[in-house]
């Protein structure tokens, strides 16, 4: 019986756009959007945000010197996180299954400035119980530790537990851990999934 679901963030609750980050960051200091993602991800500077290795100070600082030029500091923020929009489908499931007495956990490759800007900002994130993020793990998906974070705060064994994630090797690795796992392609194959283990939401 599934007692606890672990759910993705990233074009599962929100979807969200790297592009659109790119360009937005860089017309604030004169840089084309391909430019900005070949020096984000290039530098791995954001893989390392997201791992929770650099602080907000400490990514602003990194990204006036790859950019050679000084950015205001909250505005370099809200451009690389003004990317998200709410996947409204996904709103009944969640209240649903709440209803129905499941855990909800979080479980998120993401930065903490992502994590605020989508917290403060729309509703999708309030049902949950718990939040496993991988600038808190120290780990991104698919690496171990952050799914060994997640088993400690599902609360059940992991055959008790359903995840969903709109990336196939994030949900091999959940279902290395004994997780049950399906990829997230939309709310309304998620019912289907659910309906077949005997959870109508």
């Amino acid at each position: 019986m599934i007692q606890t679901f672990l759910f993705d963030m990233g074009n599962v609750l929100v979807h969200f756009c790297h592009d659109r980050m790119c360009r937005q960051m860089g017309a604030l200091c004169g840089r084309t959007g391909d430019e900005v993602r070949s020096l984000l991800f290039g530098s791995e500077l954001q893989h390392r945000f997201e791992c929770g290795h650099v602080n907000e100070d400490e990514f602003h600082r990194e990204f006036e010197r790859l950019v050679e030029r000084e950015v205001e500091f909250a505005s370099l923020l809200h451009a690389g996180s003004d990317i998200f929009t709410e996947n409204e489908a996904i709103l009944p499931v969640l209240a649903s299954l709440k209803r129905q007495g499941h855990r909800l956990v979080l479980l998120s490759n993401t930065s903490v400035s992502h994590y605020e800007f989508v917290r403060r900002n729309f509703r999708v994130l309030e049902p949950f119980d718990d939040l496993v993020l991988s600038f808190e793990v120290g780990a991104m998906k698919p690496q171990p530790a952050i799914y060994e974070a997640a088993l400690t705060m599902i609360e059940c064994p992991p055959e008790h537990c359903f995840y969903t994630d709109d990336i196939p090797a994030y949900v091999e690795a959940g279902r290395r851990f004994g997780l049950q796992a399906e990829v997230f392609t939309d709310a309304a194959t998620l019912r289907k999934q659910l309906a077949a283990r005997g959870i109508e939401v």
